[in-house]
């Protein structure tokens, strides 16, 4: 049962990123696909680690899975957002034509 459940994560994680390639494809600024990217990212990585780490049960190995969430959680937002902002500051805009 719990090997269900986690292979279930896995494979909702997968599809969840599938998903959101189609989509980063049918975004045309640079913008809106910076934002779906890390939303692809973080979503669809948390997701598969939670299933690994119910797979591998609570042990060392999970621990180790948990402390790479953990840093890849505190990481992705910021390197977003350095991307983001450098974008920004070298004068990459919105095009008028964008629907918001």
């Amino acid at each position: 049962m719990i090997d269900l459940l986690a292979n279930l994560l896995i494979t909702v994680a997968l599809i969840f990123m599938a998903l959101g390639v189609i989509g980063l494809f049918r975004f045309k600024n640079f913008y809106s696909r910076i934002l779906i990217s890390a939303k692809i990212e973080t979503v669809g990585f948390l997701t598969i680690m939670i299933g690994l780490v119910i797979l591998s049960g609570f042990s060392y190995a999970a621990l180790k899975i948990m402390l790479i969430t953990l840093l890849v959680m505190i990481t992705n937002p910021l390197s977003t957002h350095a991307i983001a902002r450098s974008a920004f500051l070298s004068g990459n805009t919105i095009n008028q034509d964008t629907r918001l």
